[in-house]
């Protein structure tokens, strides 16, 4: 018992050891049912903020000294479930968004082959585009089209022009070509959380065009937690679910380190972000991703990357979860 103390205190040193995302073994996935990922990507956003690329090197650096076991649910997801960090996704032509995007496809392409489930740490919002060209319609969602659970403070239903200086398969495009090419269902897929920043009057009109269920963040405030979840229950009960998290949904004084910080109107405590999560837990979550962290524009603490850990590991455990569930029912 002494010694289990011991290597649970060493376990929580995050200097210490070689770091991986949660300290799980650097693994391929076969045979694992979650595969965690990084995804160094940052030229699908096109702005000065472009230092989205060290997310992962900042998430595996703080995930060491993450919670072990969820208490409410009261389960410990790393022995629950076969879990490897993967590693990262090779970006050879790094400055050619195109190629990358193709580049991140052909990788989650074998990775849903394996069965595994991925949660992956960005990098940009593009990545999503990638990841789902590959998940979409694909081995672990069973030929159907995926289901967002889409927390955010930007649609990314961009359709005004083909490009964002000069990234075509952009961060702010990707939830309208994914539904072009129907690796995504947009009326049964969640838009939760949008304040902004607008630049003109109908900058959601996208969004409603292509059949989201769009809940603003001005929405949210006036209907409350409870009838939001109910909602996404209802929409989402059933389908294959992939849950994208863009840390800009939280309010800037929880996650001051985003690539495109909205100020000017509250954004998500971290509890509220959570419970929205919660609302497809027992659900068929295929895959998650948390996106767009500004590792350099971190406070000391790196408050921001502490927290997109924690919304990592509440999707990892969600999918454990039902990871054990799944085998109860098996036997």
């Amino acid at each position: 018992m002494a010694n289990e103390h011991l290597d649970s205190m060493m376990d929580n040193l995050y200097w210490w050891g070689i770091p991986t995302f949660f300290r799980c073994p650097n693994e391929g996935p076969e045979g694992k049912d979650i595969a965690l990922v990084g995804v160094p990507h940052s030229t699908g956003n096109g702005t000065t903020e472009r230092d989205q690329h060290l997310g992962p090197r900042a998430l595996r650096n703080v995930s060491a000294i993450a919670r072990r076991v969820h208490s409410q649910f009261e389960l410990n997801p790393w022995t629950t479930a076969k879990i490897a960090d993967i590693g990262d996704v090779p970006f050879p032509r790094a400055n050619d968004n195109e190629d990358c995007i193709e580049q991140i496809t052909r990788f989650y392409t074998e990775l849903d082959k394996s069965g595994a489930r991925p949660v992956s740490v960005g990098g940009d919002h593009s990545i999503t585009g990638g990841i789902v060209q590959a998940l979409g319609c694909g081995n672990l969602t069973e030929g159907e089209p995926i289901c967002f659970l889409h927390l955010d403070a930007h649609t990314d239903v961009f359709t005004k022009v083909d490009h964002f200086l000069g990234a075509q398969k952009s961060a702010a495009h990707w939830g309208a070509y994914l539904a072009d090419q129907g690796k995504v269902d947009p009326t049964h897929s969640m838009q939760i959380g949008l304040r902004g920043h607008a630049r003109t009057l109908d900058w959601l009109q996208p969004s409603y065009d292509y059949g989201y269920n769009v809940v603003t963040m001005r929405e949210f405030r006036k209907r409350g937690i409870e009838d939001v979840a109910a909602q996404i229950k209802h929409v989402m009960q059933g389908r294959p679910i992939y849950i994208t998290f863009d840390l800009d949904c939280l309010d800037p004084t929880i996650a001051p380190a985003v690539s495109n910080i909205e100020a000017g109107e509250k954004g998500f405590d971290i509890d509220e972000a959570i419970a929205l999560l919660h609302a497809v837990r027992g659900m068929n979550i295929i895959g998650g991703d948390v996106v767009c962290m500004m590792p350099t524009k971190d406070s000391p603490n790196q408050i921001t990357a502490l927290t997109a850990s924690a919304i990592m590991f509440e999707m990892i455990s969600m999918i454990a979860e039902n990871t054990a569930t799944k085998s109860r029912v098996s036997k």
